[in-house]
């Protein structure tokens, strides 16, 4: 009984799928039967029968809001109800001439209203017509923009994405202001039909990294998108790898600073996060601040956030080690504090860093998932009672609460959160190594993630670039950011084809390929 459902309903969407296909008739009966078909009990879609000048039979075909209904009412009823009898004798350019509407599409299959309907535009139907007109009438409610949450920064503009497309295409518009500005829309799902937008600077961007782009976008075959995450998983290189191989962002200037070095912003409708491709390890490590603010300033905060993201990953790793197997390397004051605080405790080291460090994420899990009023609250109030309290009990000591609150500070200081995902999860088999190796196996660990990291590629740029391979010109924005009087050159995989950001510079320094 159950394959014989299964098997019916499969029939039915294969029937649905055909239907789509078809060409409208120049029957509006028939048209209307099979959209009625289609849209069976879906209460919020209309279907307005009218007459046009008292002779020609039409019908209008919309979903109750996502269609602007007033104007729907005010240039589109008042103008067909007006039509006489001479000028229905052509209807279709009578109805254009007609219409005080800016966007009038045609529509000639069932798939073209289908997609019209779906995203607001009313569709007109006549009488011995066979095709129709879809009303650019689109209007439902959105969100206004406003600043970022995920990426707050102290100096910058303050505008982040929405969730509609237009509204972050018209965003991105406004800092570019260059007709070069290139953006090609595409669908992907074959239930949501979500739009795809890929952005890219035309001169600048390499166009085999966009025809690789495209290529990735039309192999995905999926039923839905509902966020920028799933095509992130779907196009990357290396989806088993913890550590991302595209950005993503709700930043516009992010996404435009990008774009001016040779980039690849993609734009996913229902969400406020752009992606941008090719990455490197290094970008991870560059925040937006860091070109608003002084270069000597922004260099040492990405040299301190270098060292911190190197604590992230190794310091609890590292105590675990030392006190287990390298007692000779702590001095010996330190070490009679260390071995007194943990006399009371029954745990080993290794025991005691992996009890701590699962309670600091399930903490700061708490605190994202709770509502925004009281989620910091629990979050610090619950480390640091819970923490008192362990330290009280005997069941972990002081230095190793000391270890955990440094590690989860430093992770805090990572840039994009896809990164400091990547260092909390290598975390726990470093830890493991120490506990098993020592400090040889610290080492290890470190290896293969350099070695794993060696053999990554975001859209064919080595992830470690510029150091593997070794770009010297580059690096005067990896490890430190000079000035912007210095910064006369974009990246060399993605923007080789306009090397110079000055007009001067092009004047008088000639390309590689020009030499």
């Amino acid at each position: 009984m159950f394959r014989r459902k299964r098997f019916k309903k499969l029939d039915n969407l294969n029937t649905q799928q055909v239907l789509k296909q078809q060409v409208l008739s120049s029957d509006l009966n028939d048209n209307l039967q099979v959209l009625r078909s289609m849209y069976q009990d879906c209460f919020d879609v209309v279907f307005r029968t009218l007459l046009m000048g008292g002779k020609t039979k039409a019908v209008l075909v919309y979903i109750e809001g996502l269609s602007n209904i007033e104007e729907l009412n005010d240039h589109v009823l008042g103008s067909l109800m007006e039509e006489t009898e001479g000028e229905i004798d052509s209807p279709q350019s009578a109805l254009r001439e007609k219409m005080t509407i800016s966007k009038l599409n045609e529509v000639k299959t069932f798939a073209d209203c289908i997609e019209n309907i779906s995203i607001g535009n009313p569709v007109l139907l006549l009488d011995e017509a066979e095709t129709g007109l879809a009303l650019g009438l689109g209007k439902w409610e959105k969100r206004s923009v406003e600043e970022p949450t995920a990426e707050s920064l102290v100096r910058g503009p303050r505008e982040g994405f929405v969730e509609t497309m237009g509204v972050n295409t018209s965003l991105l518009r406004r800092k570019i202001k260059s007709p070069d500005l290139k953006m090609k829309s595409m669908k992907i799902g074959s239930y949501t039909s979500t739009d795809i937008v890929i952005a890219y600077v035309e001169g600048l961007a390499d166009q085999s990294l966009i025809k690789e782009v495209e290529n990735r976008l039309k192999r995905i075959d999926i039923d839905s998108v509902l966020e920028s995450g799933y095509i992130e998983e779907l196009i990357e290189d290396s989806p088993r790898s913890p550590f991302p191989q595209l950005i993503n962002t709700e930043r516009p200037d992010t996404a435009a600073a990008n774009l001016l070095e040779g980039r690849v912003v993609i734009l996913v409708d229902g969400t406020p996060f752009a992606l941008i491709a090719p990455i490197g390890f290094f970008s991870l490590l560059q925040s937006p601040e860091d070109y608003y603010q002084r270069a000597l300033v922004s260099s040492s905060i990405r040299l301190l956030r270098m060292l911190f993201m190197g604590l992230s990953l190794v310091l609890p790793a590292l105590y675990v080690g030392v006190t287990t197997y390298h007692q000779e390397m702590v001095p010996t004051s330190l070490l009679i504090s260390v071995a007194a605080s943990r006399e009371s405790v029954p745990f080993p080291a290794f025991v005691e860093a992996l009890l701590m460090e699962i309670t600091f994420e399930a903490l700061r899990e708490a605190g994202v998932r709770l509502p925004k009023q009281i989620g910091a609250a629990v979050s610090i109030v619950g480390a640091l009672v819970i923490g008192e309290a362990a330290v009280s009990a005997g069941l972990v000591s002081a230095p190793m609460v000391i270890v955990v609150a440094i590690t989860g500070i430093s992770s805090f200081m990572m840039p994009h959160y896809t990164q400091g995902l990547a260092l909390r999860l290598l975390r726990f088999p470093l830890i493991f190594l120490a506990a098993t190796l020592g400090l040889l196996g610290i080492m290890l660990g470190i290896i293969t993630i350099i070695v794993h990291l060696c053999t990554l590629r975001s859209f064919g740029l080595p992830y470690l670039t510029p150091i593997a391979p070794l770009q010297g010109r580059e690096l005067k924005d990896t490890f430190f950011r000079a000035p912007w009087w210095m910064m006369n050159t974009r990246p060399h995989l993605t923007g080789k084809f306009d090397t110079y950001r000055k007009a001067s510079w092009k004047k008088t320094s000639p390309s590689k390929e020009e030499k």
